[in-house]
């Protein structure tokens, strides 16, 4: 007399026992490949070099702030005047205009997405807003306010020097927009995860 079979020993071909389900598998799970790093680091260069155009657009679109001498000191023009604020303003909005841009076009790129696409987008934001934020120091009025003040003479107005009141907040526009924009456009318009057992109710 033998013992019968348990439900583990039963003959791989039995009828009366369905196949195990397929394992679980999708770009969660999978392990990252170097083909994907490659691409997180396109990204991040991409994302850096878009910041000297936002640079240019900045200088080109921030209001100015102007300054005035009367050979003793310099003052503001209108110390009442938003155009500081405006400054900030029109880089942080440009910031994310470029983060949403830039998180749909790596989306349409590559619908699987991945951990390396959303790094690249991370970092590279980072990298374009301070590229972006140096440049447009530099192409615009120069920073060094008593000497154009000597330059241009007294009760002459010149333009104050681009700055970013916001500092550490506006460079974070950008990646935040770009990781945003791309998560949710991955969740709700990326690939979808195979369901355990559902070869099983095809059949």
């Amino acid at each position: 007399m033998t013992a019968p079979l348990t439900p583990s020993q039963q003959p791989p071909h039995d009828s009366g026992w369905p196949p195990p389900p397929p394992p679980h598998q999708g770009p969660a799970g999978d392990p990252i490949t170097a083909a994907e790093v490659l691409q997180g680091l396109v990204v991040t260069a991409a994302s850096a070099v878009a910041g000297a155009v936002l640079g240019a657009l900045w200088v080109w679109l921030a209001p100015t702030v102007q300054l005035i001498s009367d050979g003793k000191g310099v003052y503001l023009r209108d110390s009442e005047g938003e155009a500081a604020i405006g400054a900030d303003g029109t880089f942080v909005l440009l910031a994310l205009a470029f983060g949403a841009v830039a998180g749909l076009v790596v989306f349409l790129a590559r619908r699987k997405g991945g951990v390396p696409l959303v790094l690249g987008l991370a970092i590279g934001g980072v990298l374009g807003s301070l590229l972006a934020w140096w440049l447009g120091t530099k192409l615009g009025p120069t920073a060094d306010v008593v000497a154009h003040a000597k330059a241009v003479g007294p009760e002459v107005v010149f333009d104050a020097p681009l700055k970013l009141q916001m500092g550490a907040a506006a460079m974070l526009a950008w990646p935040l927009a770009a990781t945003v924009v791309h998560l949710l456009l991955t969740g709700l318009f990326g690939p979808r995860d195979p369901e355990p057992g559902w070869d099983l109710q095809k059949r």
